[in-house]
């Protein structure tokens, strides 16, 4: 394998853990004005503790504490701000300082006390790792525990072992440390007074990084699980070679590989009990169903600020479920959900100005940094300021922020964008006795996510350009008229299918697109190009075709999660399912388009198209099927959204 590939993987590799786990300090969430290790040491004195649980188990955790006068305006007593994680606190050793602390460079220089902590059994801490680990709603002893009692436990060590804090406590974490923030706000310690779980995983079947539709979410998965490995004792970080893919077209890698099953034992073979959980559960049954954390966001007393991207390719819906949950367990409770045009993680690095070719207009990570994540925390943890509203959202098209009651907006109606023949689409339901489009859908020729070759999933993906696709026989395409005014969606997008299909499974993936103008200008450094194009070739804005809301739906979990039933073929069927949220407006002079597929990879795995065991499918059981979608009077298809009426 040539070394500089080598390189790119562990360089992937290193992207891929930024990605996930943008808050830790040793990670740069913007561009410091000066050397910022210079200021972290000068400003703050290092403590390391390993903080005794309720069963005796000891958790590693670093403390950072203002040094005396080196906030002369702001001497103290200073709240805590706590970050739990399972990606490491690293750099080890009191005399080893971060880059930066906090979640943005205002918490810093803002008069704070920092706690980060490797939670249970990761790293230099104790005990036994569990993936998600299932909250317990009665605990009966002292070796009930969980990432509750664990937060719950240090807190109470903290108040009363770190010197100069005001008795108040702030948490947050991006990913994996979003779970584990929403994890410690249920039956939380008093002194916690404030959260911000952000784009947390919350339920990992139904829509967050292992299973959106019930379709797995493969190339993600596969490519994290293959350096996220369990751990046998406290251990410090050390470099591992990267995984060889023999490739940087993961198309080819993945569709070479063949079934899940041949997967785990062609290269993991057995040594990663992580990834063989994700993969073999494949229905929801009790291991997912104990680990949705929605369902336990009770007794939550603090103030929560739910943060999530409208662009998250790996926590999408974690947000929503969570928002969600905590309002309606907690009514009492403030909960603001914020909704910005950003990927996982994006709002806390970057400015937030843009997404591939998609121009926002606006610096909105900038904004959310100062404008409402460091006034939240200053609001519940130091009295300064006033509360957030229940939503503060980012209109997308109109590149706009902003703030509502209640999400999703109490004057949004249902209103059903229809299929109808000649690959139109509209208001107006279908007419026609009978009418309908089929496609030919084969598992050895699945549709590709993106239009370029790529060793990795693409966090632009979620905005890229989906003309490619359309121009495949196995996608149906169905466009509006040019608008003649604009047309904004505020909330769930839900497709509503009727089908048939000549296999006894299959998914049917549902994109819905912007349209721009055919006019619509390239940008300023694209130039005018001619013939004579010799380097990369020029980016063309009219007639794009932006994805703005994508996910499949495998069809034998139509009626049920738990007890997937197979498709009769050639009987029509409905297939409706609820893609997650978006706060969107479609331009006059814009189209909507909505594609409906059967493959999308290798983002999700290949559906055999034979209703089976998926990650043990044989060969022979990947079939053509022939898909049918019907657009007529007694068995109309669409789009349901949410129309906003527009100011």
């Amino acid at each position: 394998m040539p070394k500089a590939f080598k390189t790119s993987l562990l360089f992937r590799f290193s992207l891929l853990v930024m990605l996930l786990v943008p808050a830790l300090p040793w990670l740069p969430a913007q561009q410091p004005d000066a050397p910022q290790e210079n200021f972290v040491k000068s400003h703050y004195t290092k403590y390391e503790y390993r903080i005794p649980m309720r069963d005796g188990k000891k958790l590693f955790t670093a403390v950072y504490v203002p040094k005396q006068s080196a906030f002369p305006g702001d001497p103290g007593p200073y709240p805590f701000m706590m970050d739990r994680t399972p990606y490491s606190v690293g750099p080890y050793g009191e005399d080893q300082y971060p880059a930066h602390l906090g979640p943005s460079d205002e918490f810093e220089k803002g008069g704070y006390i920092f706690v980060y902590q490797d939670v249970r059994g990761r790293w230099m801490s104790e005990g036994d790792f569990v993936e998600m680990h299932p909250h317990i709603d009665e605990k009966k002893g002292p070796q009930d525990v969980d990432d509750s009692s664990d937060t719950y436990d240090t807190v109470e060590f903290l108040l009363k072992h770190v010197d100069n804090n005001n008795g108040k406590v702030g948490i947050w974490g991006i990913s994996y440390p979003g779970f584990y923030t929403s994890a410690s706000i249920i039956d939380s310690h008093p002194a916690i007074v404030a959260a911000s779980p952000q784009a947390p995983m919350t339920d990992l079947f139904k829509g967050d990084d292992s299973y959106h539709g019930g379709a797995f979410m493969l190339s993600a998965n596969f490519g994290f699980y293959v350096f996220f490995y369990p751990q046998t004792e406290p251990q410090t970080p050390h470099p591992t070679p990267g995984f060889d893919f023999g490739t940087p077209d993961s198309y080819r890698f993945y569709l070479d590989a063949g079934s899940l099953a041949n997967m785990e034992a062609k290269y993991l073979k057995d040594s990663n009990w992580l990834y063989n959980d994700q993969m073999k559960h494949d229905t929801y049954d009790d291991y997912w169903q104990a680990r949705d954390l929605s369902r336990h966001m009770k007794n939550v007393k603090c103030a929560v600020l739910v943060v999530g991207g409208w662009y998250d390719a790996e926590d999408l819906s974690g947000p929503y479920k969570t928002f969600n949950a905590i309002s309606k367990f907690n009514p009492e409770t403030p909960t603001t959900l914020v909704e910005g045009p950003w990927v996982h993680g994006g709002w806390a690095r970057s400015d937030g100005s843009r997404l591939g070719d998609i121009d926002f207009n606006a610096k909105t990570a900038e904004y959310f940094r100062a404008s409402v994540q460091f006034p939240f925390f200053e609001h519940y943890l130091k009295g300064k300021g006033a509360a957030q509203p229940k939503a503060v959202v980012f209109e997308t098209g109109a590149n706009v922020w902003h703030n509502f009651e209640s999400w999703p907006p109490k004057a949004a109606t249902p209103k059903t964008l229809y299929f109808h023949a000649n690959g139109k689409l509209g208001f107006d339901p279908p007419t026609e006795a009978a009418s309908s489009d089929s496609y030919v859908s084969d598992p050895a020729h699945p549709v590709p996510f993106v239009g370029y070759t790529t060793d990795t999933v693409p966090q632009r993906y979620m905005v890229d350009d989906q003309r490619f696709a359309s121009y495949r026989p196995d996608v149906l395409v169905y466009e509006s008229d040019i608008l003649t005014e604009d047309v904004t969606i505020a909330g769930p997008i839900s497709p509503k299918l009727k089908i048939a299909s000549t296999g006894t499974d299959s998914d049917f993936d549902v994109k819905l697109i912007d349209v721009y103008p055919e006019n619509y200008p390239d940008p300023e450094e694209s130039g005018r190009p001619n013939k004579r194009v010799l380097d990369t070739p020029p980016l063309h804005m009219g007639g794009y075709q932006e994805l703005l809301r994508g996910e499949p739906m495998r069809a034998k979990f139509r009626n049920s999660w738990e007890k997937p039933e197979p498709l009769t073929p050639g009987k029509m069927t409905e297939v409706d399912f609820t893609m997650p949220d978006l706060y969107h407006t479609f331009r006059a002079g814009h189209r909507i388009m909505v594609q409906v597929q059967s493959s999308w990879f290798p983002l999700t795995d290949r559906n055999p198209q034979t209703f089976t065991d998926i990650p043990n499918a044989k060969p022979d059981q990947f079939v053509k099927a022939t898909e049918q979608v019907f657009h007529q009077k007694d068995a109309a298809s669409g789009v349901e959204v949410l129309v906003l009426p527009r100011p």
